[in-house]
């Protein structure tokens, strides 16, 4: 449950960088409101760590005990995130030519395996709970400390929600035209800051149901001690909804290394667009994949129709346009040349794409 603190604080974080370079003159305004409640979900955080570890602790209760693992494995995602968010940020350098994004993706990956392997300690705790029954839980301290994290569920929420409203009424309608694909727009940035927070009042809600079975189990076991068995399984359902929220992040992460095209855009799409471009007679190659996620970078091989050589610039500007613009990319490369009958044997991977 209380795992949402640190998920929904690197979200948080995460827009708000966003947000602030693209329109700084639009939140200047609001950015004193937006840094307060980042600094209390912060605030949040740190105080609530120590307080369910100690009450799990204490009461012996390995469902408590699991939300404050999952709070401090996020926590260490946090910093994991925030360490690359920082890196992403450094100029590329001769040896990182396209710089450091990728270390997000590395992040998202190690934050996802320690909650496996943390996740595993606590079923084969279970595990051994359910079978033997040699445990004793103090179900007042069990119930207080659930009762807690209920409380700052509920207050993450509010503010999550305070959050989505506030952007909201920040972002400016879109100036792009509405032909354009919504879903692979420029514009779409700030549809998915909205979206973002929207996902992370989500999660908020999803946990806050956590948290509340946690204190369901707490006053089961502190009035009817011999429902015992109320802790292990609570560990058990909460480990299924551990694998169903970070399988996605898995899969992600996975398109990304292997340098797979983003689900929100269509290559044959792309492709029907740029024939659309005045003097282009094909498109000799085309390739598309993401340096880290919404960072999605293209080159593309564009053969011209004879005799345009002198339209060369004005098509080499509209295609970046396209790609740029139109379909987001964060970065773009566009090799032009004349239409021949046999592509040049110089460009090997070209020649072997067209065969």
């Amino acid at each position: 449950g209380t795992k949402v603190l640190t998920f929904d604080l690197m979200l948080f974080l995460s827009i708000q960088l966003v947000i602030m370079k693209k329109k700084k003159s639009v939140l200047k305004i609001n950015n004193s409101k937006l840094c307060h409640e980042g600094r209390i979900q912060n605030h949040l955080s740190l105080l609530t760590v120590p307080t369910l570890f100690s009450g799990g602790y204490v009461a012996n209760s390995l469902a408590i005990m699991t939300d404050a693992l999952h709070m401090l494995t996020d926590l260490s995602g946090i910093i994991l995130t925030l360490l690359a968010l920082w890196l992403s940020a450094k100029s590329p350098t001769k040896r990182f030519t396209f710089g450091f994004h990728r270390l997000e993706v590395l992040s998202a990956i190690i934050s996802v395996l320690l909650v496996y392997i943390l996740m595993a300690f606590l079923l084969c705790e279970a595990v051994q709970r359910t079978i033997h029954m040699d445990y004793e839980i103090n179900g007042d301290i069990m119930l207080i400390t659930a009762a807690v994290g209920v409380a700052v569920n509920l207050i993450m929420g509010f503010l999550l929600n305070q959050s989505g409203h506030l952007h909201s009424h920040s972002h400016p309608h879109s100036h792009v035209p509405q032909s354009s694909s919504p879903s692979t727009t420029r514009s779409s940035g700030h549809g998915h800051s909205s979206l973002a927070v929207r996902a992370a009042f989500v999660h908020a809600l999803g946990d806050l149901v956590q948290s509340i079975g946690v204190l369901v189990a707490a006053y089961i076991i502190r009035f009817k001690p011999e429902y015992k068995i109320a802790d292990p399984i609570c560990t058990y359902v909460f480990s299924i909804l551990v694998v169903f929220t970070t399988v996605r992040i898995l899969c992600d992460t996975g398109v990304i290394i292997l340098e797979g095209v983003p689900r929100h855009l269509n290559v044959d799409r792309i492709k029907e667009d740029l024939m659309k471009i005045e003097d282009v007679y094909s498109i000799e190659d085309l390739n598309v994949w993401s340096l880290t996620a919404g960072k999605t970078t293209a080159i593309v091989h564009l053969q011209l129709v004879p005799g345009s050589s002198s339209k060369w610039e004005e098509v080499q500007f509209k295609a970046r346009q396209l790609l740029l613009n139109t379909f987001g990319m964060y970065k773009c490369s566009v090799q032009l040349q004349s239409y021949k009958q046999e592509t040049s044997k110089t460009c090997s991977s070209c020649q072997s794409s067209s065969a």
